[in-house]
């Protein structure tokens, strides 16, 4: 153990380290698969960033090199069997079946040093201080493409919103026109947004419908289109529940309030989307449904009922999403001190498996995706049944 922790000292200490991977674990029961470190720099501060890697999540602490150096030798004790080193002079793999007589193997170094900063500007889909016509034009941002303090926010969920669509990009078809319908799209930012993202950045044929009540807003939102020479973005005044289409490759609905949040998921699936993007709002159909004893004393506090249900609501959502074959998660879309309404609820449909020349492995996930979607219905019937309601989603 003394060689591995003379290795770690020289290399920690002497702030050579680029990055540090622990893997190949002792046992089955550690919770963490894999730990990777790496030097940063924050306020002008040095640290090492230790990285835990769990089967869903990542979680990060700093730490100053002695205490790392201490904290390194308990993983090469108790947690992993292997250490790559990637420093600057030099690349070390530490393979310790034993810890006290480990198999040191050095080689040049692979890795170019990289920017420390912890604190470096956030790259965005839609950069700030570079013009962005509908940006300008929906008072967003100045003709240079500075963003105005005041919408900064609004500037942050544009991005975090094409940051979530790029993420489900490669689910769409692009070798047709791809359509898009945008239920309850108020003054369109995300609208125009995705546009600019499909159309523009990526240069692909498509169709985009945005759908309100107001029109007002639907008259502004159309003058805009029409001044930025947006020819294929059209908006609608219309009722998401009575809206007619034959298909939609993605559903977008953001605060689309109780009900219409269900009434555009119904359309989704019907629809056949690829993607439905969906944050609820103002889920109350089912606060005077529960009916379930035990929980009575909570549920007497009318604010504990009230947040219950919207997850309740969300939850068997999700499941009857998975029920009609869609890959479901639910995600933070903007921060809490944007909107109190920030789960999204992202739906992306399974590819079908080619069935011409299919594999075992190809069988195995086609049942695979069967007994998901099985399962997901009895779990959303076993929660029906319990808290005794019956959803406007059951519809679906």
């Amino acid at each position: 153990m003394e060689q591995i922790k003379e290795i770690l000292k020289n290399i920690l200490e002497e702030k050579k380290l680029i990055k540090m991977v622990f893997g190949s674990a002792r046992k089955k029961t550690i919770p963490y698969h894999k730990i990777i470190i790496r030097p940063i720099i924050i306020k002008d501060q040095f640290y090492y960033q230790v990285e835990y890697h769990y089967k869903d999540k990542v979680i990060h602490e700093n730490l100053n090199p002695e205490d790392l150096i201490l904290l390194c030798c308990d993983f090469m004790i108790m947690d992993f069997k292997q250490l790559n080193i990637y420093a600057i002079n030099e690349d070390i793999q530490i393979l310790a079946a034993n810890p006290n007589d480990p198999k040191v193997l050095k080689s040049k170094p692979s890795k170019k040093k990289v920017d420390l900063s912890h604190n470096k500007k956030k790259q965005y889909i839609i950069p700030d201080n570079e013009p962005c016509d509908f940006l300008i034009r929906l008072g967003v941002s100045d003709y240079n493409g500075k963003v105005f303090q005041k919408h900064y926010s609004k500037f942050r969920q544009i991005n975090k919103f094409l940051e979530i669509v790029d993420d489900s990009f490669e689910s769409l078809d692009t070798s047709k026109t791809i359509k898009v319908i945008d239920f309850g799209c108020g003054k369109a930012y995300l609208t125009f947004a995705l546009y600019h993202y499909l159309r523009i950045i990526k240069g692909l044929d498509v169709e985009i419908i945005g759908l309100d009540l107001k029109e007002d807003v639907i008259e502004f939102c159309n003058k805009i289109a029409q001044e930025l020479e947006f020819d294929k973005l059209k908006f609608l005044i219309g009722n998401i529940k009575d809206y007619a289409s034959d298909q939609a490759d993605m559903v977008v609905t953001l605060h689309a309030c109780d009900t219409a949040t269900d009434f555009a998921l119904i359309n989704a699936v019907k629809w056949k989307s690829q993607i439905i993007l969906s944050v609820p709002c103002c889920q109350h159909e089912l606060f005077n449904q529960i009916k379930e004893t035990l929980h009575a004393p909570l549920f007497k506090h009318g604010i504990l009922k009230d947040r219950f249900t919207e997850i309740l609501t969300d939850g068997i959502r999700g499941l009857k999403l998975e029920a009609a074959g869609y890959d479901v998660k639910m995600i933070e879309f903007t921060t809490l001190e944007h909107t109190s309404k920030n789960i999204m609820i992202k739906a992306v449909k399974s590819k079908p498996v080619a069935t011409s020349s299919e594999t075992e492995k190809d069988v195995k996930e086609t049942a695979a995706r069967k007994n998901k979607a099985l399962k997901a219905n009895e779990e959303y019937e076993a929660l029906k049944k319990y808290w005794h309601i019956n959803p406007t989603i059951d519809s679906l």
